[in-house]
């Protein structure tokens, strides 16, 4: 990746917080790397280095500032707009699969051989796979030390190291202290969230409109599901190694997470998975700016800046809420989930089993319908859950769809499909390629692989033209309506169609 010193140092000498996570700043008279933001007096100009990633800083032996914290930064918003290999492997390594599979699970994910995937990060990123994943690591085990009471061990196995002493060289390398001396800096105070619970803040580059965020949320909510209530989002979550809860609370600079888990070693996936629900990572300024020069849009942008996209935290979620939303209200769409979500499980016997992991790490079976395994329906004394898998959709009888025959079909096509991995839906997909896989399924037009491409793909430039509600919202601003014509009108927004779809349907 080219970084212009120049544009970089005036970055670094005005603070500008827009820039954190864009690139890292390197002090050779220090020995530290900062985010552009960082408050400490600028540095000279000939002791400065700048870099595309934090493992790129560390790799030349430069640790963490404990003042700005970098590993702390928002994400750069390249990887919302780049859809290339780099920016599908910084989604994926994000979401902790080279912890779970290695680099060569990655490689194989991105249909390429380990040895050019290492070629294209470090010549993008300045760092392989296996050293950014390991920055990664290194963040996740200074969130879980200053965060929770575990032994140190417990940390390391639950940050994705391979053993106490790669953790324990990896925190002294990038931190410059041992584990032990980063939970004594935290004042020796129990941690903040309480046994089970950690707290901690996702950043994001302002301005944040967080009461669009939360009002989408709330209309869509499902019982069990998510919710919102009192200025805050609930919602459950499936990650790789169990199910979560996450309670997500806009602040002024940063978002509050709190977070249940059932297992640790799901810390790194949940976190990404929030940042990219609230689109976090977003450069708000940059697509403000460019849909604000259409005299259309700019009222709405001035009155209402830092409008994000709500994504998702599961593929197959969004898939289901977006067949079953085709061609009817949100109101009505929200019914049909309901009973879907509620429906009978199966009799015991007709239900499938699975191998899970047991709280003391022992094998054993568990149905695959998770809102019985605690004998009752998910509902808020029993806490959140994620949302059906494809298994327990398959498993569903014919009545618990509510629906006519066509798209319960298409539903229960949808999840073989995904079993199967015909179609990709996790976060590092190739995008034209899952758009293909979708359209190829029988009830799926371009309406709903679209939906998909700009809420579970994360691709900015999406405009749902056909969309009913984009068409009041254009109407009510005085732009062009029909389809056609619209889509024409739309190449002034490039590459942020994502956005002024939001803000055509907040106009509606």
């Amino acid at each position: 990746m080219e970084l212009d010193f120049e544009r970089c140092y005036r970055a670094v000498d005005s603070r500008d917080q827009r820039f954190d996570g864009w690139f890292y700043t390197g002090v050779t008279s220090t020995g530290i790397y900062c985010r552009p933001s960082c408050p400490a007096i600028t540095p000279k100009r000939q002791n400065v280095r700048f870099f595309p990633s934090a493992a790129a800083a560390q790799g030349v032996g430069l640790r963490a500032c404990r003042r700005c914290r970098p590993d702390a930064a928002p994400g750069s918003p390249l990887w919302d707009v780049r859809a290339d290999v780099v920016g599908r492997a910084m989604r994926l390594i994000a979401d902790g699969v080279v912890d779970r599979d290695g680099v060569p699970g990655l490689a194989s994910r991105l249909g390429y051989t380990e040895r050019h995937l290492h070629r294209m990060l470090s010549a993008e990123m300045g760092a392989g796979p296996l050293a950014l994943a390991r920055a990664q690591r290194a963040q996740t085990a200074r969130i879980l030390i200053e965060t929770t009471d575990l032994g140190m061990a417990e940390i390391a196995f639950a940050a994705g190291f391979g053993s106490v002493r790669q953790f324990n060289d990896t925190l002294r390398e990038v931190y410059a202290s041992a584990p032990s001396d980063l939970r004594t800096a935290r004042g020796g105070q129990r941690a903040p969230a309480g046994a089970g619970t950690l707290a901690l803040r996702l950043a994001y580059r302002p301005p944040l409109h967080a009461r669009a965020l939360l009002d989408f949320f709330a209309v869509r909510a499902l019982p069990g599901v998510d919710e919102v209530r009192d200025g805050t989002y609930h919602r459950g979550l499936r990650l790789p190694h169990g199910t979560g809860e996450v309670a997500l609370t806009p602040a002024a600079g940063h978002v509050a997470a709190t977070l249940r888990l059932t297992d640790l070693r799901d810390l790194a996936p949940a976190v990404a998975r929030c940042r990219r629900l609230l689109d976090l990572d977003a450069d708000p300024a940059a697509i403000d700016a460019t849909l604000a020069v259409d005299p259309a849009l700019a009222p709405a942008v001035a009155a209402e800046p830092g409008i994000r996209v709500p994504r998702a935290v599961d593929g197959f979620e969004m898939a289901v809420r977006a067949i079953v939303g085709q061609q009817v209200s949100v109101a009505s769409a929200q019914k049909t989930l309901t009973r879907l979500l509620t429906a009978p499980a199966p009799a015991p016997a007709q239900v499938d089993h699975e191998v899970f992991a047991t709280d003391s790490g022992v094998s054993g079976q568990q149905p695959h319908d998770h809102r019985r395994a605690e004998g009752g329906r998910r509902d808020g004394a029993q806490g959140l859950r994620g949302f059906l898998s494809p298994e327990e959709l398959l498993s569903l009888p014919d009545a618990g769809f509510g629906m006519p025959v066509g798209r319960r079909e298409t539903l229960r096509g949808l999840a073989r499909a995904v079993l199967d991995g015909s179609v990709d839906l996790a976060a590092g997909v190739d995008r034209e390629e899952a758009v293909r896989g979708l359209l190829a399924l029988p009830g799926i037009g371009p309406w709903t692989a679209n939906y998909l491409a700009m809420r579970a793909f994360g691709d900015p430039d999406i405009l749902l033209s056909t969309d009913l509600a984009v068409r009041r919202g254009a109407a009510a601003l005085g732009l062009p309506d029909n389809p056609t014509t619209l889509d024409g009108y739309a190449d002034r927004w490039r590459p942020w169609r994502s956005y002024a779809t939001m803000r055509l349907w907040r106009a509606a």
